[in-house]
């Protein structure tokens, strides 16, 4: 097993994820639900199939396309949304 690997992923997701819209409406859920395991289960299971999408997607595009193009597509991609966001659009 690639610890580094499984390190990566969990710190790059963990801090992506921090503070997010995902993680605000999730909260807001859990402080007005009666049964907040209910909200952790539901928040969990939809994080698992976006994840396993993610990883699927990714797997798959690879064998179509060069891992560096990959790079550079999701780095532009990046851009654009940080630019999108910057600018109130």
């Amino acid at each position: 097993m690639d610890w580094r690997l499984f390190a990566s992923a969990f710190g790059l997701v963990f801090l992506a994820e921090l503070g997010d819209k995902t993680q605000l409406a999730t909260m807001m859920l859990a402080a007005r639900a009666e049964s907040p395991a209910m909200v952790f289960f539901g928040a969990m299971l939809a994080m698992l199939l976006n994840v396993s999408l993610a990883v699927l997607l990714g797997s798959l595009l690879v064998r179509v396309i060069p891992a560096e193009y990959v790079r550079y597509g999701a780095g532009v991609i990046f851009l654009l949304l940080g630019g999108f966001m910057l600018l109130g659009r």
